[in-house]
């Protein structure tokens, strides 16, 4: 590595980051987490592609969420509640937002029956709208039901943001 970009760290934790110190300044650079590259890694080759990317967007857009496997498919969550994940399905991979069925978003039309979440289907990676995917991982942090929470509350959701 080139000194004058400065010195790596690896953040410890389940969500970890990559640090580089350049100058006075810190930069953490989003990191996939292991599980979720081998999540990936397993799919054929265009799912493959299309999960690293959205992996790698989610990254980037919340910096500040935790990320792992759960119910054996990658999910974000932002204080311990699950805000998104994808997982593979028979009409492509599913992008699902926990709260998204609130988000007033045409092209997240797979609206859940029983909580309010709301998702779209990939088969390619072009069909990924970055514009679109930043806007909803905006709505994302800003519009949430309490999940976590959920069976503490025997089944009933409530709005946190």
């Amino acid at each position: 590595m080139n000194d004058t970009l400065g010195k790596w760290h690896h953040s410890p934790g389940v969500d970890s980051r990559l640090k580089c110190v350049v100058g006075n300044f810190r930069v953490a650079i989003p990191v996939m987490n292991e599980d979720i590259k081998a999540y990936n890694d397993a799919q054929v080759p265009s799912d493959s592609s299309i999960c690293n990317e959205l992996a790698r967007f989610i990254d980037k857009e919340l910096r500040e969420a935790e990320s792992k496997i759960w119910h054996r498919h990658p999910v974000w969550f932002l204080e311990g509640n699950p805000i998104v994940g994808y997982s593979k399905q028979k009409p492509g991979i599913r992008l699902m937002f926990w709260s998204g069925a609130d988000f007033d978003e045409s092209r997240l039309n797979v609206v859940g029956k029983k909580f309010k979440d709301a998702s779209i289907f990939f088969n390619d990676v072009k069909e990924i709208d970055a514009k679109a995917l930043r806007s909803w991982l905006k709505k994302a942090r800003e519009i949430q039901w309490d999940y976590k929470g959920l069976i503490k509350r025997k089944g009933k959701l409530e709005r946190l943001k």
